[in-house]
């Protein structure tokens, strides 16, 4: 099992099966946040749903092209951080994450991302990172800021979140 401890109360760990359960009901719990930004919040209908997720995952990180960790926080699972995929040939990759919402506002996400940032860059030796965040998602706009990320541009009309169009703000780290 691939842990990463952030400091004595925050770990992360490579998402399993048998996390399915947790994650679900923790997605579940926070479902109508995160259905506002997330477009796969509808289709995470059971813990099955989840279950698929993972193995998707551990698949993902089989085949070397990024991964996706749990974010613990005092034993709970807190929410998801992860790449969603490397392009090895670029030597580049994006960040995704989100939180439940009983964990926000601690400072987690930011320190888990800035632990998968420092992987990326030191261990696989990655020379960008991106993150896109949807105009209007306060929240999730803060992580690059505090991040030391650049806002290099808006994507206009970029992705569809149940029946209406968002625009995407890009953000770039170079090493």
């Amino acid at each position: 099992m691939f842990t990463y401890k952030i400091n004595e109360d925050t770990e992360l760990r490579l998402l399993e099966v048998r996390h399915a359960e947790e994650l679900f009901q923790l997605t579940d719990a926070s479902r109508n946040s995160l259905r506002k930004w997330l477009p796969w919040i509808d289709s995470t209908k059971t813990v099955e749903n989840t279950k698929g997720f993972i193995e998707g995952t551990l698949k993902q990180f089989c085949n070397n092209d990024g991964f996706q960790a749990g974010v613990w926080y005092k034993g709970e699972l807190a929410g998801v951080v992860g790449l969603h995929t490397i392009d090895w040939s670029n030597k580049s990759t994006s960040l995704g994450y989100w939180l439940g919402d009983s964990f926000q506002g601690k400072g987690l996400m930011t320190k888990s991302c800035q632990e998968v940032i420092n992987y990326c860059l030191n261990e696989l030796e990655l020379k960008r990172i991106e993150i896109r965040v949807a105009a209007g998602n306060e929240k999730s706009l803060a992580i690059p800021h505090r991040l030391g990320f650049k806002k290099e541009g808006c994507l206009e009309k970029s992705e569809l979140l149940y029946d209406e169009y968002v625009d995407h703000y890009v953000f770039g780290l170079i090493k």
